[in-house]
């Protein structure tokens, strides 16, 4: 069944003690912009008041799961001061957004039932963050996966940084991050960054996630939900103490002249000159 929930880049099905919560944005590749992160916690709360879902999907509709932060639109409120504002003003609406966006995610990862990532296609960025908060993750062969921040004069600040070193090694998330470079599905596969990779495209993909969660959903719920309230216990104040760290450093730094030109390179699709200023 479809739940009660409604929202213009996001949708919510319920079958037999299973969400699914699909990215259906697919004409903007699933870019997320201000609806995305409003609607996300919107979405998690449905779900945390369906009595009878133990195990949700985050899958997307389209070609891609995401190709991240919408840089059309949210990029100006990125490297622009509100008009009339002092700077002090701007560095807190600035902390407050980052603190926002941080708290869209992390209601996935406070969900307490599993959740399952089906990616297919472009993973970048926003993307990396989404699935980090999952606990379990799986791909299609085509999958590509980028910590793409650096790339674009950006510190990851949504949850990739504190959230990644639990689930792959120190060595591959410095690589990661510090490069920004595409992994494909099979490194991902051998990092361990996902479960598994499936043959056949995100229809395959999503029906895999979907055995799973019927699996882990035949379980019992509360002993289920207690392993995974258990698992979260010792990270939960890590990555919140890690998440309020790097809001407050991108508040300091995040209107950079090279964000400046990370945004003007992409929108005239031509490499960036940073000058680290």
């Amino acid at each position: 069944m479809t739940a009660s929930f409604a929202s213009d880049v996001l949708s919510l099905e319920i079958e037999a003690h299973v969400a699914t919560v699909w990215l259906d944005r697919p004409e903007a590749r699933n870019a997320c912009g201000r609806a995305f992160w409003s609607d996300l916690p919107r979405a998690c709360a449905a779900i945390a008041q369906a009595p009878d879902v133990r195990c949700v999907v985050l899958a997307a509709r389209g070609s891609h799961f995401t190709v991240g932060l919408d840089l059309k639109e949210l990029g100006g409120s990125l490297t622009e001061e509100p008009a009339g504002a002092s700077h002090a003003e701007s560095s807190a609406r600035s902390f407050e957004a980052v603190r926002a966006m941080q708290a869209s995610v992390s209601a996935l990862a406070k969900l307490a039932v599993p959740v399952i990532a089906a990616v297919h296609g472009y993973c970048i960025g926003a993307g990396v963050d989404l699935i980090s908060a999952c606990d379990i993750r799986l791909c299609s062969e085509d999958a590509i996966f980028s910590v793409r921040e650096t790339r674009m004069a950006i510190v990851a600040d949504l949850g990739t940084l504190q959230r990644l070193p639990g689930i792959i090694g120190a060595g591959h998330v410095a690589e990661l991050a510090f490069t920004g470079e595409d992994v494909d599905a099979a490194r991902a596969e051998r990092i361990g960054l996902v479960n598994a990779v499936h043959q056949g495209g995100a229809e395959r993909v999503y029906a895999a996630a979907i055995e799973l969660a019927r699996r882990i959903s035949a379980n019992s719920p509360l002993a289920v939900r207690g392993t995974k309230a258990v698992l979260a216990a010792a990270e939960a104040r890590r990555i919140e103490e890690g998440l309020d760290f790097v809001a407050r450093w991108n508040t300091m730094y995040l209107r950079s002249d090279d964000l400046s030109e990370a945004i003007t390179a992409f929108l005239e699709r031509r490499p960036p000159q940073f000058r680290g200023r």
